[in-house]
């Protein structure tokens, strides 16, 4: 199958990301549940404060991004939030982030989901609408306050963040897009059936009939679409529910540990779902240089991956530093303990 181009070029205009400074070690959470026997996947998480959700979180990222592609935000038509944890069952994200940011009311708005790829797949969408000639800027939201069970293993990884990105066109962007390829099957991995307050998930089919098959085929089309190695990208970017999956992928690909930096961060924040690829593209671009090539790859269980090729461009230099780079939210960190999780993360239901 061949790769996915929009009709007129399409770049990224700005992108910003945050991440709550709240932070939660998986040494306290093998503490809790399992008297320090387990080796965690991760060493910490970010937590979302009590005053935070993922509205808050999709409009302090989209105002970064905002500041970095120094658009009006009445010009922008299109306002599409990703996540697995939108605060309202009727009520969309996307309007109350569009009001926020000054783009209603000529507007789209949607919430989408599609597990961990939501996030993605707002960026194939914006990148649809200004390919098409129908909008000049759009935006794509990933932001999730990820839920694990109590005592479950995804305890151990679920994070909180956001990453936005305005879409427009090429030639005013920092990155721009060569090609796209998405990949999806019916792979029960993940779920979470209405009214349960967490997700599960179906143990052996996380790694290879999920999480390897689907990242490194949408990948591997990808770069077979467009005639390139491994070794033409400076940067590569994968979903990250743990540190091991996507270093173990971009070395299936051919990539290097090298490339995975800066943007591999679970270890600092978890796997912030949505956000997670989109969060480490971010990351990228904040220490990018003009020329370099970024594959980026998503995953969303259920299961689908979302690939793209970016060249960064020479814009990147003037405004990556409009915004806060990735790295000072990462490294911006208040430790709390188990119990001020629980009262912050809501794991103490009481009716």
């Amino acid at each position: 199958m061949s790769v996915m181009k929009p009709d007129r070029p399409v770049g990224i205009v700005g992108y910003g990301a945050y991440i709550p400074r709240y932070r939660l070690s998986a040494s306290e959470v093998n503490r809790v549940w399992h008297g320090d026997a387990d080796s965690p996947p991760i060493r910490e998480k970010a937590v979302p404060g009590p005053d935070e959700d993922t509205v808050t979180i999709a409009i302090e990222a989209t105002r970064n991004a905002l500041a970095r592609a120094n658009v009006d935000p009445a010009r922008i038509r299109a306002v599409w939030v990703g996540s697995e944890s939108h605060p309202y069952a009727v009520k969309p994200t996307s309007g109350i982030v569009a009001e926020a940011i000054g783009a209603s009311p000529s507007t789209l708005g949607a919430d989408l989901q599609f597990a961990c790829k939501a996030g993605t797949e707002a960026l194939q969408a914006a990148v649809g609408l200004i390919g098409s000639g129908m909008a000049t800027y759009a935006v794509g939201v990933g932001a999730d306050t990820a839920q694990g069970r109590p005592g479950d293993a995804l305890e151990y990884t679920a994070g909180a963040g956001g990453a936005a990105f305005v879409l427009g066109p090429a030639a005013e962007s920092l990155a721009v897009l060569e090609a796209s390829y998405s990949y999806v099957t019916d792979t029960p991995d993940f779920w979470r059936r209405p009214y349960e307050h967490y997700p599960r998930h179906g143990g052996r089919f996380t790694g290879q009939p999920a999480y390897y098959l689907h990242v490194e085929a949408a990948a591997r089309e990808m770069l077979a679409g467009l005639g390139r190695e491994a070794s033409d990208y400076a940067w590569v970017v994968l979903h990250q529910p743990n540190v091991r999956f996507p270093q173990t992928a971009a070395a299936h690909l051919g990539f290097t540990q090298g490339q995975l930096a800066p943007g591999l961060l679970v270890n600092e924040i978890g796997n912030t779902y949505a956000a997670a690829s989109l969060i480490g593209l971010a990351a990228a671009l904040d220490g990018a240089q003009p020329g370099d090539r970024i594959l980026h790859c998503s995953f969303g269980s259920g299961a689908g991956s979302d690939a793209f090729s970016w060249v960064v461009t020479g814009a990147i230099e003037k405004r990556r530093d409009l915004a806060r780079r990735t790295c000072e939210y990462v490294n911006t960190r208040e430790m709390i303990d188990y119990a001020t999780y629980a009262r912050y993360s809501g794991a103490l239901r009481l009716h």
